[in-house]
């Protein structure tokens, strides 16, 4: 008995211990910043700047911002990675600025913030708040705007000011420190001369040019050490941030010819029900088209739809097609037509029942169609249209220029139904009140302009989608193909044997949202920099596509590898290679016919060579070889060799002549730089900041 407790006692330990343990690991289980964890630090920055992290919240509030700046119709991915790219860099800059700014002790004054508000605003607060009557800037509107703000406490507004005021700040400590830069800017007068000089300086010479193509490239290897060498002393030319590449296949799931047969079927199979029928709007509500009706007419000379001519034949009724519009199989349906004006002008005065805003009712319908038919009475009678305008119209765009109004017949459907067909279909000279969605109007239509026929028609349209059919065939390959490379090595091998494109991603950084050629995909990115190198993904789908990849490449942050950078420097250093070989070739030849009999190059001769633009006539771009030839000590024999762009020469200075110097006068050419280098020198200090901070941008692990 004493031994079967003693196993049980132990038993009891280890089963304490297993249940420890699994605790343990489950509390640490996905522990990784920002998911919890018993060990995790549960951050919630996007990144830091020398430290200073920047907060998850605050950066997606000030993306939803300018978001909102830009406006959220025909935002793409595109656009959207392009503004966090801005925000982001707007928060590099703001704590690199902080910082300078702090150790040079700028401040703002509460009477600078109150002379940025009051009297010398910008321009569209300016604009804001300027008297329609006088046309004067009036800053007692914004006192007591900024007065009832703080009387009323209503947490929003009172941000909106406090954030406003923080701005403002920021912007005048900026053009302080921008300032100070800019004072410290200076072109002395002697270099402004000396680049005339020079500028101006015109030579002849003679030379012989040995090129590098004389050495075949496969008499000189390039090694990885070679590459590294290269690299290692030009640390700056060769940083990297980090990024990934891929090999892929796609596989083009977008519709066939069958699935257009089959829509051309779907449209052509509603022509007779889109004929016979009377309601147009109704029939492509209910039939799902695609094209939305517009209850307008459309002058002749601005319809610009495929078969226009054909479809303005129409008899009232009929129906034309199916066709194709771009991606769409279409039927159009006239509907009807009549003489419509390209321009008119007319007047009118909104008694407002609806805020325009926020859609809240402000005036009872009943009071404002008395006051609109008491507006039309007092105009009838010779009262002041522009006066009564001024006094009651809630139409802030026209009531302090007279409820005057002109515009296009592009611009119907910019305006409220009735609103439209008042101004267009009536006639110059009516005078009515009008009900819209915005309350009561007393319009007049003061002139109408260029008549032409013009059509209203209703369009009926089907896009061209992939069916079910095909896109599960191209599924089914893909998978395939995923399923069979498991492997990079087999990845390749079944892209090969199976006849397809293995294309090519590179430079895809952890944030990136659409990746060069694939398209939009955050998922497939987020994959990338969660696998390992040879690893092979599953079917993603990205538009009409299905995408399997395998990870080829993985940059670290730091300098280029030598595989990475071979493709930039080998040539490089494959010349250098060469010149070293063709110098030693011409040892201690003094003379250009030596050093031509030497090498098997003739001598020959470049007159005009001109120091400013660094090129030898018939040779091309060789800088360094134009900056010898106007050595001084050319003029008196023939230089050593020297390792050009395209090979390695010899030259031999024979005079140096000066062409009138067209640059101007020396003091406006002096102001000009100067005026230029201080523009520039607020953005040059903030690009030389940002390179020296260390930042952090971990906005891959939140998105």
């Amino acid at each position: 008995m004493s031994i079967i407790q003693q196993i049980r006692e132990r038993a009891a330990w280890v089963v304490f211990i297993i249940i420890g343990l699994s605790l343990l690991g489950f509390l640490l289980m996905d522990a990784k910043p920002g998911q919890g964890g018993l060990f995790s630090s549960n951050s919630t920055a996007v990144g830091k700047v020398d430290g200073k992290e920047i907060e998850f919240k605050e950066y997606e509030e000030r993306m939803k911002q300018m978001e909102a700046q830009y406006g959220q119709n025909g935002m793409n991915e595109m656009m959207r990675q392009n503004i966090e790219e801005q925000v982001w860099n707007q928060f590099i800059q703001q704590e690199v600025m902080n910082k300078e700014i702090k150790k040079l002790g700028l401040e703002v004054s509460t009477k600078e913030i109150e002379d940025m508000l009051f009297i010398n605003p910008s321009q569209e607060l300016r604009q804001s708040l300027t008297n329609p009557q006088t046309g004067q800037y009036d800053p007692n509107q914004l006192k007591e705007q900024i007065a009832r703000i703080k009387k009323d406490k209503d947490p929003a507004t009172t941000k909106q000011l406090n954030d406003y005021i923080m701005a403002l700040q920021k912007q005048r400590l900026t053009e302080k420190y921008n300032s100070l830069l800019s004072n410290s800017s200076y072109v002395p007068k002697w270099m402004i001369e000396k680049m005339n000089v020079d500028n101006s300086s015109i030579a002849s010479v003679s030379y012989v040019a040995v090129p590098y193509a004389t050495i075949s490239d496969s008499m000189l290897k390039v090694t990885d050490d070679d590459i590294n060498a290269y690299v290692s002393k030009r640390k700056d030319e060769f940083k990297q941030e980090i990024s990934r590449g891929i090999y892929y296949v796609a596989f083009d799931a977008s519709a066939n010819s069958k699935d257009s047969a089959a829509i051309l079927k779907q449209v052509a199979d509603l022509k007779e029900s889109f004929t016979a029928g009377t309601d147009a709007q109704a029939f492509l509500i209910r039939n799902r088209s695609e094209t939305e009706f517009l209850d307008a007419f459309i002058a002749k000379s601005k319809l610009q739809v495929p078969n226009a001519d054909t479809i303005i034949t129409l008899a009232d009724g009929a129906v034309y097609g199916p066709y194709l519009d771009n991606d769409k199989y279409t039927l159009a349906k006239m509907v009807g037509r009549r003489q419509l004006a390209d321009s008119v002008k007319v007047r009118h005065i909104l008694i407002g029942t609806t805020n325009p805003q926020t859609r809240q009712p402000i005036l009872a319908d009943s009071v404002a169609k008395k006051r609109a038919d008491s507006i039309a009475a007092a105009v009838q009678s010779g009262a002041d249209f522009a006066a009564l305008a001024l006094q009651f119209s809630t139409d802030e765009g026209s009531k302090n220029n007279g409820g005057e109004y002109e515009f296009s017949s592009n611009q119907f459907s910019d305006f409220a139904k009735e609103f439209a067909e008042a101004s267009f279909y009536g006639k110059a000279g009516d005078k009515q009140v009008i009900k819209t969605v915005f309350g009561y109007h007393y319009i007049e239509v003061l002139s109408q302009k260029n008549f032409e026929e013009a059509f209203k028609i209703a369009y009926l349209s089907r896009t061209i989608v992939t069916s079910t059919e095909t896109d599960n065939n191209f599924s089914n390959l893909a998978n395939q193909f995923a399923g069979s490379s498991r492997s990079a090595k087999a990845f390749d091998e079944n892209a090969t044997k199976m006849k397809y494109n293995k294309l090519v991603a590179s430079d895809i950084k952890p944030n990136d949202k659409m990746i060069a050629g694939i398209g939009s995909s955050r998922k497939l990115v987020k994959w990338i920099y969660e696998a390992d190198k040879g690893d092979v993904s599953e079917p993603y789908p990205v538009g009409d596509k299905y995408i399997v990849a395998t990870v080829s490449d993985i940059s670290e942050e730091g300098l280029m590898s030598a595989s990475k950078a071979r493709p930039m420097v080998e040539f490089i250093i494959r010349n250098k290679k060469k010149a070293e070989q063709i110098i030693a070739k011409i040892g201690t030849a003094n003379t250009l016919d030596a050093v031509s009999k030497i090498t098997g190059s003739p001598v020959q001769r470049a007159d005009s060579v001109s120091f400013s633009s660094g090129i030898i006539p018939n040779v091309g771009q060789e800088a360094k070889v134009v900056g010898a030839v106007f050595n001084k000590q050319r003029a008196t024999k023939p230089s050593s060799a020297i390792a050009g762009n395209g090979g390695v020469f010899v030259i031999k200075t024979e005079g140096v002549t000066a062409v009138p110097n067209l640059a101007g006068d020396v003091k406006q050419q002096r102001e000009a730089i100067l005026a230029q280098t201080k523009q520039s020198a607020g953005f040059r200090s903030l690009e030389v900041l940002r390179k020296a901070a260390k930042v952090k941008d971990d906005r891959a692990k939140f998105f």
